[in-house]
C-alpha cells in the first residue's frame, strides 16, 4: 500500500520506497493566495510540491516593473531549479491561485535525493519542460495578441486546477501578462463574446475549453511536445496524477 495518495505529478510518479522515504520529511500545508513560496534574492528554504493551486515564477525590472516568466502548479516542483544545493533563486515565486500542496526543507530533500538517481531524473524531466514553458511563454509575448496571451494564460491555469472557476482579478492577469489593465477588460470580452469563458468580479469560468484551445492555437500547444514527454495539458496531468 502506497504511503499516500497525490495529485502532484512528480509525487505521484514515485515508487513506494522513494514515497516513504520522502513521506518522512514533507510537510502538508495550505497554499493561500499571495503566499510566497520564493523571495528574489533569499536563501532557499523551502521546496513545494503543489496539489492545487496556481504559483507564478514572476520577473522584476530595476523599475520595479512585473511580470510572470512561467507557471507553476501540480505539474512540478517549486522553485524549479537544477540543484537543491543552490542558496539563492534568482525570481520571486508566489501562489497566484491559492492551493494546497507539500513542502520538504532544503537540506532534508538534498539529503533525499542522495543515491536516487531515479528522483532525479524525475526533477531534471520537470525542469527541462518546465523552461520550455518559460521560452514559449517569451516567444507569444513577441508575436501574439492580448487575447490569445490571455486564452494561453487561462488554459495553463485550467490545468492545473479542479473544475471550471478559476478565482483572479483583471488586475492581477494584466500584471501577469504585463500589459494594462484595460487590455486584458478588452480580450476577456473577446474570449466572452465567442462564449469560451465567463468573466465576472474576482471570478474567471471556462465555459468551452476545446474551442478555447483552438482560439488559443500554438500559442499553447507548445512545440516538441508529446504524449511522451513531461505533461502540458489536464488531461495528461489527471493520468499521471491518478
Amino acid at each position: 500500500m502506497r504511503a499516500f495518495e497525490s495529485e502532484n505529478v512528480i509525487l505521484a510518479q514515485l515508487g513506494d520506497p522513494e514515497l516513504l522515504a520522502l513521506e518522512r520529511i514533507l510537510e502538508p500545508l495550505r497554499l493561500p493566495r499571495n503566499f510566497e513560496l520564493v523571495h528574489v534574492g533569499l536563501p532557499v528554504s523551502h521546496y513545494y510540491f503543489l496539489e492545487n493551486g496556481v504559483a507564478s515564477m514572476i520577473a522584476t525590472s530595476p523599475e520595479g516593473r512585473k511580470t510572470e516568466i512561467g507557471m507553476l502548479g501540480r505539474d512540478g516542483m517549486s522553485p524549479p531549479a537544477l540543484t537543491v544545493e543552490m542558496e539563492r533563486f534568482s525570481f520571486h515565486v508566489m501562489m497566484q491561485i491559492g492551493g494546497h500542496g507539500r513542502r520538504v526543507e532544503a537540506g532534508a530533500l538534498a539529503g533525499f535525493l542522495i543515491g536516487r538517481p531515479i528522483v532525479r531524473r524525475l526533477l531534471s524531466r520537470f525542469l527541462h519542460t518546465f523552461f520550455i514553458q518559460v521560452a514559449n511563454t517569451a516567444l507569444s509575448n513577441a508575436v501574439h495578441k492580448i487575447d490569445v496571451r490571455l486564452a494561453k494564460w487561462i488554459l495553463m491555469c485550467h490545468d492545473r486546477l479542479e473544475g471550471e472557476q478559476i478565482e483572479i482579478t483583471h488586475e492581477d492577469m494584466a500584471d501577469m501578462l504585463g500589459v494594462r489593465r484595460s487590455s486584458v477588460t478588452e480580450a476577456l470580452h473577446v474570449l466572452e463574446g465567442e462564449h469560451f469563458i465567463y468573466s465576472t468580479r474576482g471570478l474567471l469560468i471556462v465555459r468551452n475549453r476545446a474551442s478555447l484551445e483552438a482560439f488559443a492555437a500554438d500559442a499553447y500547444n507548445l512545440p516538441g511536445i508529446t504524449g511522451h514527454d513531461w505533461p502540458q495539458t489536464s488531461r495528461h496531468l489527471i493520468a499521471l496524477a491518478k
